[in-house]
């Protein structure tokens, strides 16, 4: 098997977008669109990914500080087209032997079994270049792929290029290549900037390709869908719709009963377990882990770092963040528990609440086993509950007044 990089392009400033923020970072159900490129080559047994910056560079790199052990940032320092950002990433490549994915890091849709299918199709048909192209009822704004009679792919034309007949291809180019890498180096050295836009494009590179005698193929694997790209907010949207739709559908296929998909939102990042049954309305925000047998909602909120175990009922308008419950806890009406740690079948009342902030500090709440939590309950952080305590309806308890509690005779 081949060795295997990949190139992705991420370099662009979008002014469809009116953002001050790169492109790529932009989020798709919780995440940045650009973390979804770096998943789909991991999966697939990139060694190393080449990502090429320029607009916003310093930003991309701090949000993926934490991820980047296969990453080499690239600096674009002026966007001159497709191919002269992987000419940016030359001095990397001069001496890799393998095979070389490029992509756009403006494809959050794309899916690793797409990617699977492009490189067997490469290693099967021994191609200098395989490209994974889409059929698409509207074709505006992509490259055309041009064929010959015998179906042979003959080259790509730059929308803005494209003759009259040209546009009226459906094959598109969603821009998924996969070279290799010595014979992409040597065509980039022979492109030219000869379009509309001036630039260099990395199709003119595959058109060298072609004209020097090497063998190309082009396969239709890719999905209408994970051909959107996102130049405007208006994508963004569309791109985040389909992507809830794969979220939700892999939660339905492991067990998890979404009652209202249409009115549910779940972060790519959320974790549910079996027998869980979700209701309208709810938002899952962030890293949230739920347990199995679970009911949440509806008109739940659940926020980033919340753990939630086996057997927890969460009901109409119900708020947790970067908390974790036991299991058999019960929260049925109103409440807000933030950073707290509440024990096994705890009760919590209509309208009782953690107040975790005071103005400088967030601070913790831990509750006990089997506590009981009135209604109207405000429990003042940081506040430790001995397991089996019961707090009575619309008081006001701190680590005060449960010190002096349990100090007094009797208590």
């Amino acid at each position: 098997m081949a060795e295997r990089v990949a190139v992705l392009l991420a370099a662009g400033v979008s002014s469809r977008m009116n953002t001050h923020m790169p492109k790529v970072l932009h989020e798709v159900t919780g995440r940045p669109m650009l973390a979804y490129v770096l998943d789909a080559c991991r999966s697939v047994g990139v060694d190393k990914i080449y990502v090429v910056v320029g607009f916003g560079a310093d930003q991309v790199r701090e949000r993926f500080a934490e991820e980047s052990a296969d990453i080499v940032w690239v600096q674009q320092p002026q966007q001159k087209g497709t191919a002269h950002a992987v000419m940016c990433c030359k001095e990397h490549l001069a001496d890799f032997a393998g095979q070389t994915l490029v992509l756009c890091g403006d494809g959050p849709l794309i899916r690793a079994k797409t990617l699977k299918t492009l490189i067997e199709k490469h290693e099967a048909e021994h191609s200098a270049v395989t490209l994974a192209t889409a059929v698409l009822d509207d074709p505006t704004g992509y490259g055309r792929i041009i064929r010959d009679a015998y179906g042979n792919i003959q080259g790509i034309v730059e929308d803005s290029d494209c003759t009259a007949a040209q546009r009226a291809v459906n094959e598109v180019n969603p821009s998924y290549y996969l070279f290799n890498n010595q014979v992409l180096l040597r065509a980039l050295e022979q492109v030219k900037p000869d379009n509309v836009k001036q630039e260099y494009y990395l199709t003119d590179a595959l058109s060298v390709i072609i004209a020097t005698g090497h063998k190309v193929v082009a396969i239709t694997a890719v999905r209408p869908e994970e051909a959107v790209g996102v130049n405007s907010r208006a994508q963004l949207s569309v791109a985040s719709k389909i992507m809830q739709q794969r979220i939700q559908q892999e939660l339905m296929e492991h067990g998890v009963t979404i009652v209202d998909p249409d009115n549910t939102w779940i972060d790519a990042r959320a974790k549910i377990g079996q027998d869980t049954v979700i209701e309208p309305f709810v938002y899952i925000h962030g890293a949230v882990k739920i347990g199995r047998d679970c009911r949440i909602g509806p008109f739940a909120f659940l926020r980033h770092g919340t753990v939630i175990g086996d057997d927890v009922v969460l009901g109409v308008f119900t708020e947790l963040k970067n908390t974790t419950l036991a299991d058999g806890v019960r929260a049925r009406h109103h409440s807000y528990l933030g950073d707290a740690v509440i024990g096994r079948n705890v009760n919590i009342g209509a309208g009782s609440i953690t107040a975790n902030f005071d103005g400088e500090n967030v601070n913790r709440t831990c509750v006990g086993d089997d506590c009981y939590i009135g209604s109207g309950a405000v429990l003042v952080a940081p506040l430790v509950l001995q397991p089996g305590a019961n707090v009575g309806a619309g008081k006001v308890v701190s680590q005060k007044n449960v010190d002096r509690l349990n100090e007094e005779p009797g208590q």
